[in-house]
């Protein structure tokens, strides 16, 4: 690749041999734009194999669309209006407007979506990076109303600007290696993932037992409450509007145990400039878990503070422990996740309280196996969090190329 100047029909960064300006046209003018529709309900396959259909709510992340759960039969698919594979599918009505991806087979839409049949002087992976990288742009088109819509004229005469067919395809081919990197991070990530879920399963109900380091069978996990194991206490009062950058003191509200940390906390993101003797600070090991949430289920979500000093919050249940925090999170987050649920009270607002979580009943390992298997855990997770990590500067390298490669 190479730098190029600036000017307005020609890219930052091109690979060499490619000269002149991108020549300005539309959408319709590439390729032919599909309107989907809706199919009878007769013509939907009960038993698979049928023939896709796509709805805004199967475009993802992902480049390419493959929505096997929905499909029709073959007379339904005669009937609807059929899209080939590597046709370009962009959401075009509702709240996902700007949604783009590309067919990963034959299929029709239904009318949320129109599609961009590209002709034989355009290359579709090319196009589709187009209109992903002018989504935000071509969303405005819609305006403030109720169903925000573009409708098929104007989404067709969206004007956008493109090279020849070599140089789209040699862009194209080189975004979609980038594209399989993220597609094979993220499978790397679900699969590591998914192990976690299983080992969690079997760990947590004994199936699989660790040894000590001397090759012995640990003792039998013993049933305990809550109670017997922690001091419960609640945190104190931090608002949003006591958050501050460069705030002395690390802080933890509840809320962020929903959006910004899992089973350990060892780097704490939020700071605050409140007296230090109207608050509640932590002790290393600390678990804490929301005394408030939107639902039941999603309540039992315990953090295991990594260090002294922090502020902890008003919403917040704190449990204070001789045994391994880091395993006590993860065993309350998935073991107890149900029971958790079957005593929180509310229900527009759910609430947990102390005195609730001391009655729960635990099945708890002696402490060396507590720390493996906390030990274990917490390295998937940083396996885990490792590709994620890789995913996102890969997706952030990317979205750079998009800006510099495009006109």
């Amino acid at each position: 690749m190479s730098t190029t100047s600036t000017s307005a029909q020609v890219p930052k960064l091109r690979f060499s041999g490619f000269e002149g300006e991108w020549h300005a046209t539309t959408i319709f003018e590439v390729g032919k734009v599909v309107t989907g529709g809706t199919p009878d309900t007769t013509n939907r396959s009960l038993y698979g194999g049928g023939f896709m259909f796509v709805s805004p709510a199967d475009i993802g992340d992902a480049r390419y669309v493959n929505a096997t759960a929905k499909t029709l039969t073959e007379a339904g698919h005669r009937a609807g209006r059929r899209i080939p594979k590597g046709s370009i599918l962009f959401v075009c009505i509702g709240s996902t407007i700007g949604k783009v991806a590309q067919a990963g087979a034959e299929c029709t839409t239904n009318q949320q979506i129109n599609a961009v049949v590209p002709d034989r002087k355009n290359d579709s992976n090319f196009l589709v990076c187009v209109l992903d990288k002018q989504a935000a742009q071509i969303r405005l088109l819609a305006g403030k109303q109720a169903v925000p819509i573009i409708n098929k004229s104007t989404f067709a005469a969206i004007q956008i600007t493109i090279p020849t067919l070599p140089e789209q395809q040699k862009i194209a081919a080189f975004l979609t290696a980038v594209d399989g990197r993220i597609e094979q991070l993220s499978r790397k990530k679900a699969l590591l993932e998914a192990t976690k879920k299983g080992v969690m399963q079997q760990l947590f109900t004994q199936t699989l037992r660790f040894q000590d380091d001397h090759g012995h069978d640990f003792p039998y996990w013993e049933e305990k409450t809550l109670g017997e194991v922690a001091k419960l206490s609640k945190g104190a009062g931090i608002s949003k509007a006591d958050i501050e950058e460069s705030g002395a003191t690390p802080c933890i509200r509840y809320g962020e145990l929903y959006t910004e940390y899992a089973e350990l906390i060892s780097v704490v993101k939020s700071r605050t400039n409140l007296p230090v003797k109207d608050l509640v600070l932590s002790r290393k090991n600390d678990v804490i878990i929301p005394a408030s949430g939107e639902t039941h289920i999603d309540i039992a979500r315990a953090a295991c503070v990594m260090e002294d000093g922090v502020a902890l919050g008003g919403d917040l249940n704190i449990m204070r422990t001789k045994h391994n925090g880091v395993f006590l999170a993860y065993y309350l987050n998935n073991a107890c996740k149900h029971a958790i649920a079957s005593v929180a009270q509310g229900s527009s607002v759910v609430h947990l309280y102390p005195d609730q979580l001391r009655r729960l009943a635990l099945r708890l390992p002696s402490l060396p196996e507590q720390t493996k298997i906390a030990g274990f855990l917490s390295a998937l997770d940083g396996k885990i969090g490792a590709v994620g990590e890789q995913m996102r500067q890969t997706q952030a390298w990317k979205k750079g190329l998009l800006q510099q490669m495009f006109v």
